[in-house]
């Protein structure tokens, strides 16, 4: 049975049992935090900060090539819990928040040299910047949002929405000097 649609999307919650129960589910809830009854993506978006700090000394190539992965194994990651539970991009699925963030704080990357203000003002900049624009969603995010489906389709707006948010912390961090 398709639970389809943004209100039903939105209406329905699965039972915390399923998603621990499912190691995709699980990864795809970002180990639980996308069943948060408020904010679920926000929440989600916590679990990248970790991450991100688990690999922000890795060499440049290595640190972008594991996001890529991430990337595309969160495309069939988003797209086969979605599946499972028989809604497209329910909002629990945070896995593509997590992604978004890591490519949303790429710019304090060591490598890059740009973050003397303090790794944990960065990392909280990166936050709001991804979360502003995973939430307002401007054209091109707001485009593609709309007409990608599938596991892509869960992905694809938050990985765009990271690499705006990564933009704008760069300029940031660039301006502040």
């Amino acid at each position: 049975m398709s639970r389809g649609g943004k209100s039903a999307r939105n209406a329905w919650r699965p039972q915390a049992s399923v998603i621990f129960a499912s190691p995709v589910h699980l990864l795809a809830f970002g180990f639980g935090t996308g069943l948060v009854p408020k904010g679920p993506g926000t929440a989600g978006t916590l679990v990248g900060i970790p991450l991100f700090l688990a690999m922000m000394h890795l060499s440049l190539p290595l640190f972008a090539m594991l996001t890529i992965a991430l990337s595309v194994f969160g495309c069939w990651l988003c797209g086969e819990s979605a599946r499972r539970l028989g809604v497209h991009d329910y909002g629990g699925i945070v896995f593509d928040e997590i992604v978004g963030y890591v490519i949303a704080a790429s710019p304090l990357l060591p490598t890059f040299a740009l973050n003397r203000h303090g790794l944990v003002p960065g990392l909280i900049a990166a936050f709001v910047l991804f979360r502003i624009f995973d939430i307002w969603k401007p054209w091109p995010i707001s485009w593609l949002d709309a007409r990608l489906q599938g596991g892509i389709g869960i992905m694809v707006d938050d990985l765009v929405a990271g690499l705006f948010a990564a933009v704008a912390l760069w300029w940031g961090l660039i301006l502040l000097g």
